[in-house]
C-alpha cells in the first residue's frame, strides 16, 4: 500500500505541474518522437489497441470475467473486487477530468475525440481491467513461467493501449502517466482493502471451526 501513496503524490506533483504549464516541451517533445513513426499499417495497429482499450470492449472483457469467476469458479468476493476497481477507476476517471479541466491536443490528430484529456480514461480502464485480472489470474496460476506469462502480457496490453493514445493525438504523454498513476493507486488501495478482507474472514472461520 506504501507503493500505492507513492503513486497518489506523484500524481498530485503531476497534475499541479501540468496545471502551471499545458504545453510543455516533455509532453511535445515525446509525443512528437512518437508520431515520428507513423504510416499506414502502425496507424491501423494503434487504431486498433485504442478500440480494445474503450469502454465496449473493455466491459465485454469485464463482463466474461464475471461471468467465469461467478459461475464457474464460484468465487463472490473476486467478482466485488474487479467491479469495485473497474468502477471505482472510472468514476475518478471522470471526477479528476472535471476538476483539471484540460484541453485535448488540437494538432496531428489521427481520430477524433470529445472529452477532456486529463488523466487519460483508457489508460486507467487498461490498469484497471489487467491489473485486476493479473492479480485474479496469479493466484490461480502455480507455474512461475505461467506467471511471468501473465505480467508481460498484461503491461504489453497496459502499454500499447497508452501509447496508441499519444500516437493518435488525442493525449499529451502526462495524460498516460497521469492515468497509470491515478488508477495504479486505486488498484493498489483496492487489492490492500481486498487481502485484508480475506485474511480477516479466514481468521474467523477459523475461530468458529476451533
Amino acid at each position: 500500500m506504501f507503493f500505492g501513496f507513492l503513486l497518489l503524490l506523484g500524481f498530485g506533483a503531476l497534475a499541479i505541474a501540468i496545471n502551471r504549464q499545458p504545453l510543455n516541451p516533455f509532453d511535445l517533445n515525446i509525443a512528437a518522437f512518437v508520431q515520428s513513426f507513423e504510416s499506414p499499417s502502425l496507424t491501423k495497429i494503434m487504431e486498433l489497441f485504442t478500440s480494445i482499450g474503450s469502454t465496449k470492449y473493455a466491459i465485454i472483457i469485464a463482463v466474461l470475467t464475471l461471468v467465469f469467476l461467478y459461475f464457474v469458479l464460484g468465487h463472490r468476493m473476486e467478482l466485488i473486487f474487479l467491479i469495485a476497481v473497474l468502477g471505482g477507476s472510472a468514476g475518478m476517471n471522470q471526477l479528476l477530468k472535471m476538476v483539471i479541466h484540460r484541453e485535448r491536443p488540437i494538432v496531428h490528430r489521427l481520430i477524433e475525440e470529445t472529452g477532456y484529456s486529463f488523466p487519460s480514461g483508457h489508460t486507467m480502464g487498461a490498469i484497471g481491467l489487467y491489473g485486476a485480472l493479473a492479480f485474479l489470474l496469479w493466484r490461480h496460476i502455480a507455474s512461475r513461467p505461467g506467471r511471468i506469462l501473465l505480467i508481460v502480457s498484461s503491461c504489453v496490453m497496459i502499454a500499447m493501449i497508452g501509447v496508441s493514445r499519444v500516437y493518435l493525438g488525442v493525449h499529451y504523454p502526462s495524460d498516460i502517466i497521469g492515468g497509470l498513476m491515478a488508477s495504479g493507486f486505486w488498484l493498489a488501495l483496492m487489492i490492500w482493502v481486498f487481502q485484508w478482507y480475506m485474511e480477516h474472514r479466514h481468521t474467523r472461520l477459523s475461530s468458529y471451526d476451533n
